[in-house]
């Protein structure tokens, strides 16, 4: 573990930030940005923020720059501390800039281990805070879902104050084997002065099934990566996102749809909307092997444009290197319907109610996927909380 830091250091140090010459940084400039102006050594508040999720967990846990927190582990299920675990680097190799940072400096993760044929009832839930203002968090999570199990496992990243300026660094790896599910949620609620960086990886095996929510609502600026493999036949995978951005925020998503094996099925689906002068990322590609045929995949990013100001950028993508196969994407950016809008101000509501209308009936197909309901309202408030009421 000492030998795979070093390395990951001398890694993170001869590698210099991606600037907008990297085509998968193209739109998003990190000029200001040094990531080694953060402390990684100050202590975390202890603080708890108020959180968007009324969750009734079998097992949670609660992190900042201190440590974790373990409250409660359903029986038969790990549910601990991250240690030396020789999955840890499998999915997501310190091979950048960001990974090797995380490889090098994490203190703090969470293994979860779902046995064979075991269903955990109620969701495991973990929550990071962000705490120290100047401060750098790296966290880092496993997630194991055995043969024929069944699991719920919500991630809530959030900032002690709205006002806090830091650097958070998140590396999770998935693993669904044969005939599990996994159903995932990551719910990012920084401070819109932190800078995020996120890599996601998920392996999905044989006929198993992973449903994945992503919410993003806070950080100043980053990136974050969500790559799926399906490398079992009858693998299938549902990624559905959702991101709001207003003042000067700039979110940017990075998704990557692989198909290894026969017979899987994989479906993305973004929206987003934007107000003031905030822009947004999206950039999807799907993959197909050459024997994966008989793949069925999607992919779609649709942006709403709440002020002439915001701007979204979408760029999917088609790598196909097999002939029996189903692969389609759609990518839109528009404006409110000012038809909309004035059907509703026609009726009494002011603009702040009409575009809450309009924003609420524009995601409503992604909260419809959405299975768990206190993450379903949750995901509906915030996105609404962010339209003015004046």
């Amino acid at each position: 573990m000492a030998s795979s830091r070093d390395e990951a250091r001398t890694r993170y140090e001869k590698l210099a930030l991606p600037t907008t010459s990297d085509e998968h940084w193209r739109f998003t400039n990190l000029k200001g940005f040094d990531p080694d102006a953060y402390s990684i050594d100050a202590a975390g508040s202890g603080a708890r923020p108020e959180s968007m999720l009324d969750i009734d967990a079998a097992g949670s846990a609660f992190v900042n720059e201190s440590g974790i927190e373990i409250v409660g582990v359903p029986a038969g299920v790990t549910f601990e501390p991250l240690g030396e675990d020789e999955l840890v680097g499998q999915l997501v190799a310190a091979d950048d800039k960001f990974t090797s940072h995380n490889a090098a400096m994490w203190k703090h993760g969470l293994l979860v281990r779902i046995p064979k044929g075991v269903r955990v009832e109620k969701p495991l839930y973990v929550r990071i805070v962000s705490s120290v203002d100047g401060g750098a968090l790296f966290w880092r999570l496993v997630v194991v879902a055995e043969e024929g199990s069944h699991v719920t496992f919500i991630e809530e990243l959030v900032s002690d104050s709205p006002e806090l300026a830091a650097y958070t660094n998140v590396v999770t790896e998935l693993y669904v084997e044969s005939n599990a599910k996994l159903e995932y949620v990551s719910i990012q609620n920084l401070s819109t002065q932190t800078w995020h960086f996120a890599s996601h990886r998920a392996q999905v095996g044989r006929d198993a099934e992973l449903d994945w929510v992503a919410g993003g609502f806070g950080s100043k600026r980053g990136k974050t990566w969500i790559r799926n493999i399906l490398d079992g036949s009858g693998a299938t995978s549902r990624v559905t996102g959702a991101y709001f951005a207003d003042g000067d925020q700039h979110l940017d998503y990075d998704t990557y749809q692989e198909h290894a094996a026969p017979n899987t099925e994989s479906d993305f689906a973004f929206k987003g909307a934007l107000r003031d002068g905030s822009t947004a990322v999206w950039r999807g590609m799907i993959r197909v092997e050459p024997d994966a045929q008989k793949t069925n995949a999607y992919q779609e990013n649709r942006n709403l444009i709440l002020s002439t100001e915001a701007h979204a950028d979408s760029i999917p993508g088609l790598e196909i290197l097999a002939n029996d196969v189903r692969c389609t994407h759609g990518a839109t950016s528009s404006p409110v319907d000012r038809n909309e809008l004035f059907y509703c101000m026609a009726r009494g509501m002011s603009r702040g109610d009409a575009e809450r209308l309009i924003v609420r009936g524009f995601f409503q197909d992604i909260l419809d996927r959405i299975a768990l309901d206190p993450v379903r309202d949750a995901v509906a408030q915030a996105l609404e909380a962010r339209i003015p009421r004046a």
